[in-house]
C-alpha cells in the first residue's frame, strides 16, 4: 500500500506531521507532496526541519494567485504526480485550494481519497474555504471527522455513514508532539522581551478581513482597545498579505500594537502557550488555543470550530471594535477549565488503522 500525503500550507504541514510520523513508525510506504500554495518549499523548509520531518519528494511551487489559477495549477501538477506514483490512497487535510485540487485530481484517476478534518462547516459560502471543504468531503471515500458535530454535518448533507469515521483532530497529536520540541528550541519570548501572560497575541490573514480597508482598520482598533483595557501590549505577527495591505491602505498601527515578522512554528507555539489572550481569524489557532487552555476571541462572523465556543474556550466577535473589546473582557472573566473536545492525541493512529483496513 502506498499513501500520498498532500500539503500546501503551513497549517497543513503541522496537522499532517503526525500522519507522516505514524507512517514512518509503522513502515508504511508514503510519498510526501508539497504544492507550495502559500510559499515556496524553500520558505517552508524550516517548518520541515523544525518538526523533524523528511523533505517532500515533490515540490510543485505553484505560488499564490487567484483561486482559479492556483487551483488549476495544482490540479495539473498533481495529476502528473499521481500518474507517476500510482498511490493507493491520497490524503488531503482541511479546506485549502490544495485540498480541493488534490482531491479532484485523485477522483479523476479513481484513487481512493481520505479527507482529514472532514465535516467542518461555517455555513458561510462567502468563504472560499467553505466551498473547498464541502466539495472535498463529497469527493472523498474516507471522511475523517474530528468530532460528533462534524459527523452530523456530513450526515446532514447525505453522505453515507459508512464513509465517516470520528477520529479526533490531528492538531491535538501535533501539539502534544511539538510542545516538547518548542520548550527546547523556542526563543520567541526572550527575543521579544515578553513575560508569560504579559501580552495579547493577534493574527489576521483571511481574505474577507484583510482585503477590506474598513474592516481591517476596525479589527486593528479592536485589538488595540483590548490591549489597553487589559493593560498589555498586542503582538501581531503579520502575514505577508496583511502587511502588504496595511502599507497599501496607508494605515498606521496604534502604539500598543507591535507588528512583528512571521515567526517559525516552534516560536509561535511558545507565543500561543504564554499569551494572556489569543485574538485571531485562524481556524487552526482557535483549535490550538482550546487545547492549550488559552482564552480565544475569534475575529470573524462565523466559525467552523463551534465546539471551541460551546465548551467556553472561544467567543465570536466579528469586526466591530466594541464587540471585540467585549469579547476580550468576556473571555478574561472565564475560568480556563474547559474540557478540550478535539481528541486525545491518537488521531493519526486511528486514521492509519482505518486506511489499512480499507485497503485489505
Amino acid at each position: 500500500m502506498k499513501v500520498a500525503i498532500v500539503l500546501g500550507t503551513r497549517p497543513e504541514i503541522v496537522k499532517m506531521a503526525p500522519l507522516v510520523r505514524v507512517c514512518q513508525r509503522r513502515d508504511v510506504d508514503f510519498v510526501l507532496i508539497h504544492t507550495g500554495q502559500h510559499y515556496s518549499y524553500e520558505m517552508d523548509r524550516v517548518f520541515f526541519q523544525d518538526l523533524e520531518l523528511p523533505d517532500p519528494k515533490y515540490n510543485l511551487n505553484v505560488g499564490s494567485g487567484t483561486h482559479g489559477r492556483q487551483t488549476g495549477a495544482i490540479l495539473i501538477a498533481m495529476e502528473k504526480v499521481f500518474m507517476e506514483e500510482r498511490p493507493d490512497v491520497v490524503l488531503v487535510q482541511g479546506d485549502t485550494n490544495t485540498v480541493l485540487a488534490g482531491a479532484l485530481a485523485a477522483a479523476k484517476l479513481s484513487i481512493t481519497i481520505g479527507h482529514v478534518e472532514a465535516g467542518l462547516r461555517s455555513f458561510d459560502r462567502r468563504m472560499p474555504e467553505e466551498v473547498n471543504r464541502v466539495l472535498a468531503d463529497h469527493m472523498s471515500d474516507m471522511l475523517f471527522a474530528p468530532t460528533e458535530v462534524s459527523m452530523q454535518n456530513l450526515l446532514g448533507e447525505g453522505i453515507d455513514l459508512k464513509k465517516i469515521h470520528v477520529v479526533g483532530n490531528t492538531v491535538v497529536d501535533a501539539l502534544v508532539q511539538n510542545m516538547e520540541i518548542s520548550h527546547r528550541r523556542g526563543k520567541a519570548l526572550a527575543a521579544l522581551g515578553l513575560r508569560p501572560q504579559g501580552y495579547l497575541l493577534g493574527t489576521l490573514h483571511r481574505q474577507e478581513n484583510v482585503d477590506d480597508p474598513v474592516r481591517l482598520r476596525n479589527l486593528i482598533d479592536g485589538l488595540s482597545l483590548s490591549g489597553t483595557e487589559l493593560g498589555v501590549k498586542v503582538i501581531l505577527p503579520l502575514h505577508p498579505r496583511t502587511k502588504k495591505n496595511i502599507v497599501s491602505f496607508g494605515m498606521l498601527l496604534p502604539e500598543n500594537v507591535q507588528m512583528i515578522d512571521p515567526v517559525g512554528y516552534l516560536d509561535f507555539l511558545q507565543l500561543e502557550a504564554n499569551a494572556l489572550l489569543l485574538m485571531t481569524d485562524s481556524g487552526g489557532i482557535q483549535e490550538e488555543a482550546c487545547i492549550l487552555h488559552v482564552p480565544c476571541v475569534t475575529l470573524r462572523d462565523s466559525t467552523e470550530r463551534p465546539e471551541t465556543v460551546a465548551v467556553g474556550g472561544n467567543v465570536l466577535a466579528g469586526a466591530d471594535p466594541k464587540l471585540i473589546l467585549q469579547g476580550a473582557k468576556d473571555m478574561m472573566s472565564r475560568n480556563r477549565d474547559w474540557t478540550c473536545p478535539l481528541g486525545d492525541g491518537r488521531s493519526a493512529e486511528r486514521i492509519l488503522d482505518i486506511i489499512v483496513a480499507h485497503s485489505v
